[in-house]
């Protein structure tokens, strides 16, 4: 073989490895968003339904404890889904809280009446804040297309969810944005003279 042979072959093999190796690393990098974003959702899932228990035990305002009841029962389905798909793409996702959402459980579990409820409207705010951008995330750009539809599926009831945390914390906190009274219909009687 000549060496220019040798040179423009040697270059083909390197340009051939080196593609090989870049679609390895997207479809790996993939799998491994998809795996990363299914551990967390859960991990989350599980924390929404056991401080929605303690919601339910330590709030005072009913619409807290309302709260509280919905993330129990949204997340307790969302997270039946989660198990489902992680176990149809064989991935192991965490049963338990993680040491964050233990710490949180802890610190609110101290917390009883009004300050119970705005520390825990804070925290479902902020925490449904964060859902809905990496639901949303992985809704539009999520390599793995079952994770892409388990998102967009999931992203309307976390949209509600924090809507819903937004109004609980600003009535809590004494920012209620009262809403405009309904028009009511004038009954007008025409009474016969006497």
């Amino acid at each position: 073989m000549t060496s220019v042979f040798r040179l423009v072959l040697g270059g083909m093999l390197i340009v051939l490895a080196t593609t090989s190796m870049a679609a390895g690393t997207e479809h790996a990098t993939g799998v491994t968003d998809a795996n990363a974003f299914l551990a967390k959702a859960t991990s989350g899932g599980n924390a929404e339904v056991e401080l929605g228990r303690l919601a339910q035990q330590r709030g005072s305002s009913a619409d807290v404890k309302a709260f509280g009841e919905r993330m129990v029962n949204d997340h307790t389905k969302a997270n039946r889904e989660l198990d489902a798909l992680a176990a149809k793409k064989g991935v192991a996702v965490p049963k338990n809280l993680d040491r964050d959402h233990v710490a949180l459980r802890d610190r609110l579990s101290k917390l009883s009446g009004g300050d119970f409820d705005r520390a825990y409207m804070k925290e479902m705010t902020a925490d449904h804040e964060q859902d809905v951008a990496e639901f949303r995330r992985a809704s539009e750009s999520s390599k793995d297309p079952d994770v892409r539809a388990f998102a967009a599926h999931t992203l309307p009831t976390l949209i509600s969810h924090l809507d819903e945390a937004k109004r609980i914390e600003s009535t809590l906190n004494g920012h209620a944005e009262v809403p405009p009274a309904a028009p009511t219909a004038l009954r007008v009687e025409i009474l016969p003279d006497r």
